[in-house]
C-alpha cells in the first residue's frame, strides 16, 4: 500500500465517522422525539428503551451510508483542491484516473459494509426493535398477525382467503374454484366461512359447493381440502409487513416458494433487487462526488448540489421501484434504474473531462516540442 493511499484511506475514514455519527444521531433524536411519550405513556424503563434504539443502529446505518459517503467524498475532494494537493499530484504523475480507481475501490468497500449492515446485522435488530415497540409499547400479540384477501394457486385449486390468521393457520371467509384439467373451466366452486390448515391438507366448515354446470348446490359441515400451503408464508406479502425487513436469501427463498404456488412476486422481485441495487448506490455516489470536483472544487457547492443529487436519486428509486412493483415495468429495471442512469451521466462526465485533460496536455507538450 502506497503512502498515497494510506493517507486518503485514514482521511475518508475519519470524514466517512465524522458524517456517519452525525447523521446517525441526528436520525437518533428525531426518532426519539417522536416517540418519547410513547415511552413515557407505558412506564418502559431506560435500559429498554436504550435496547430499542440500539438495535435501530444498524439499520439507521445502511440506509443514510450512500448519502454519508457521497458527503466523505465531496468535502475529502474539495479539500484537496483547496490544498493545491490535486495540482502536486498531477505534477508528480497521478492522473485524475488513479484518484477515480481509488473512489470506486473504496466505494466497493463499503458497498460490502452496507449491505452486511442491512442484510443481517439490519434484519436482527430490527425484528427486535419492531417486537419491543408492538408488544411492550403497544401491547399487540405476534400470534394476532393477520392478512387480507389472499389469492393463490395450487394444482387445479384457485383461492381467495378474506382475512388469513397467519401465525395461527387458520382463515375466515374461503372461496376455492376447482378447474377441469385443461384450466379452461371452473369444475367446482366451494365456500367456506372457515379453513384450519392441517399437517397434510385443508378443513373447510361450513361449507357450500356448487357445480356451474348443473348450478346443483350441497352443504356439508365440513370438507377436506387437498392442498398443503401453509399461511405463515404469507408473512412476507402482509399488508402490515415491510418488504424490505427481509433477508435478501429470505426474501429469495420466499419468492420461490409463493412463485410455486402461483401468487404474483413482481413486488417481491423489485424489492430483492432493490436491496442489491441500493448497496450498489454507495459506488454511484462516489462517481457522483467525482464528476462534482470535474465541475466546480468549491465545498459549500459540491455538498449543497450532492445533497440535491441525493434526494433526486432517493425519488427516482422509490419511484421506479414502485413501478416495478406493481408490474408496469420490469421488476429487475424498476430496482436498478436510478443506477444505471446516474451511472451514465456521472461516468460520461467524468470520461469527457479525462479526455480533454488528456488532449490538453498533448497540445502543451507538443506546442513546447515544436518551440
Amino acid at each position: 500500500m502506497t503512502l498515497l493511499t494510506r493517507y486518503m484511506l485514514r482521511q475518508n475514514f475519519f470524514l466517512m465517522s465524522l458524517i456517519l455519527g452525525i447523521g446517525t444521531a441526528i436520525y437518533l433524536l428525531t426518532d426519539l422525539f417522536e416517540k418519547l411519550d410513547d415511552f413515557i405513556e407505558v412506564g418502559l424503563g431506560f435500559s429498554t428503551v436504550a435496547l430499542y434504539f440500539i438495535c435501530k443502529l444498524p439499520l439507521i446505518i445502511s440506509q443514510i451510508l450512500p448519502a454519508v459517503f457521497l458527503l466523505s467524498c465531496t468535502v475529502q475532494l474539495c479539500v484537496m483542491s483547496r490544498n493545491k494537493e490535486l495540482v502536486a499530484l498531477q505534477a508528480g504523475g497521478v492522473s485524475f484516473v488513479s484518484l477515480a480507481r481509488f473512489i470506486l475501490y473504496i466505494g466497493f468497500f463499503w458497498a460490502v459494509v452496507q449491505l452486511g449492515f442491512s442484510q443481517y446485522l439490519g434484519v436482527m435488530g430490527d425484528v427486535e426493535s419492531r417486537r419491543i415497540w408492538k408488544e411492550e409499547v403497544k401491547g399487540e400479540v405476534a400470534e394476532n398477525m393477520t392478512a387480507r384477501d389472499i389469492w393463490f394457486l395450487e394444482d387445479n385449486y384457485v383461492i381467495n382467503l378474506q382475512v388469513a390468521h397467519l401465525a395461527k393457520g387458520k382463515a375466515e371467509g374461503v372461496t376455492v374454484m376447482q378447474l377441469t384439467d385443461s384450466g379452461n373451466a371452473i369444475k367446482e366452486v366451494i365456500k367456506a366461512t372457515g379453513a384450519t390448515v392441517q399437517e397434510s391438507d385443508w378443513l373447510l366448515t361450513d361449507v357450500v359447493r356448487t357445480q356451474p354446470g348443473s348450478y346443483a348446490v350441497t352443504n356439508s359441515p365440513e370438507f377436506v381440502l387437498p392442498i398443503k400451503q401453509k399461511l405463515a408464508v404469507f408473512k412476507t406479502v402482509s399488508t402490515n409487513t415491510n418488504l424490505n425487513r427481509l433477508a435478501l436469501w429470505e426474501l429469495g427463498a420466499a419468492i420461490d416458494r409463493l412463485e410455486k404456488s402461483g401468487s404474483n412476486v413482481e413486488a417481491l422481485r423489485t424489492t430483492y433487487h432493490q436491496k442489491i441495487a441500493y448497496a450498489a448506490a454507495v459506488v454511484i455516489m462516489g462517481l457522483v462526488a467525482l464528476m462534482l470536483l470535474t465541475w466546480r472544487d468549491s465545498l459549500y457547492i459540491n455538498v449543497s448540489v450532492g445533497l440535491i443529487l441525493t434526494f433526486a436519486f432517493y425519488a427516482l428509486f422509490t419511484w421506479f421501484g414502485a413501478l416495478g412493483e406493481r408490474g408496469f415495468i420490469n421488476p429487475v429495471l424498476g430496482a436498478w434504474f436510478s443506477n444505471i442512469l446516474f451511472a451514465t451521466v456521472t461516468l460520461g462526465r467524468i470520461l469527457w473531462y479525462t479526455r480533454s485533460r488528456v488532449k490538453k496536455t498533448s497540445s502543451m507538450t507538443l506546442s513546447g516540442s515544436n518551440a
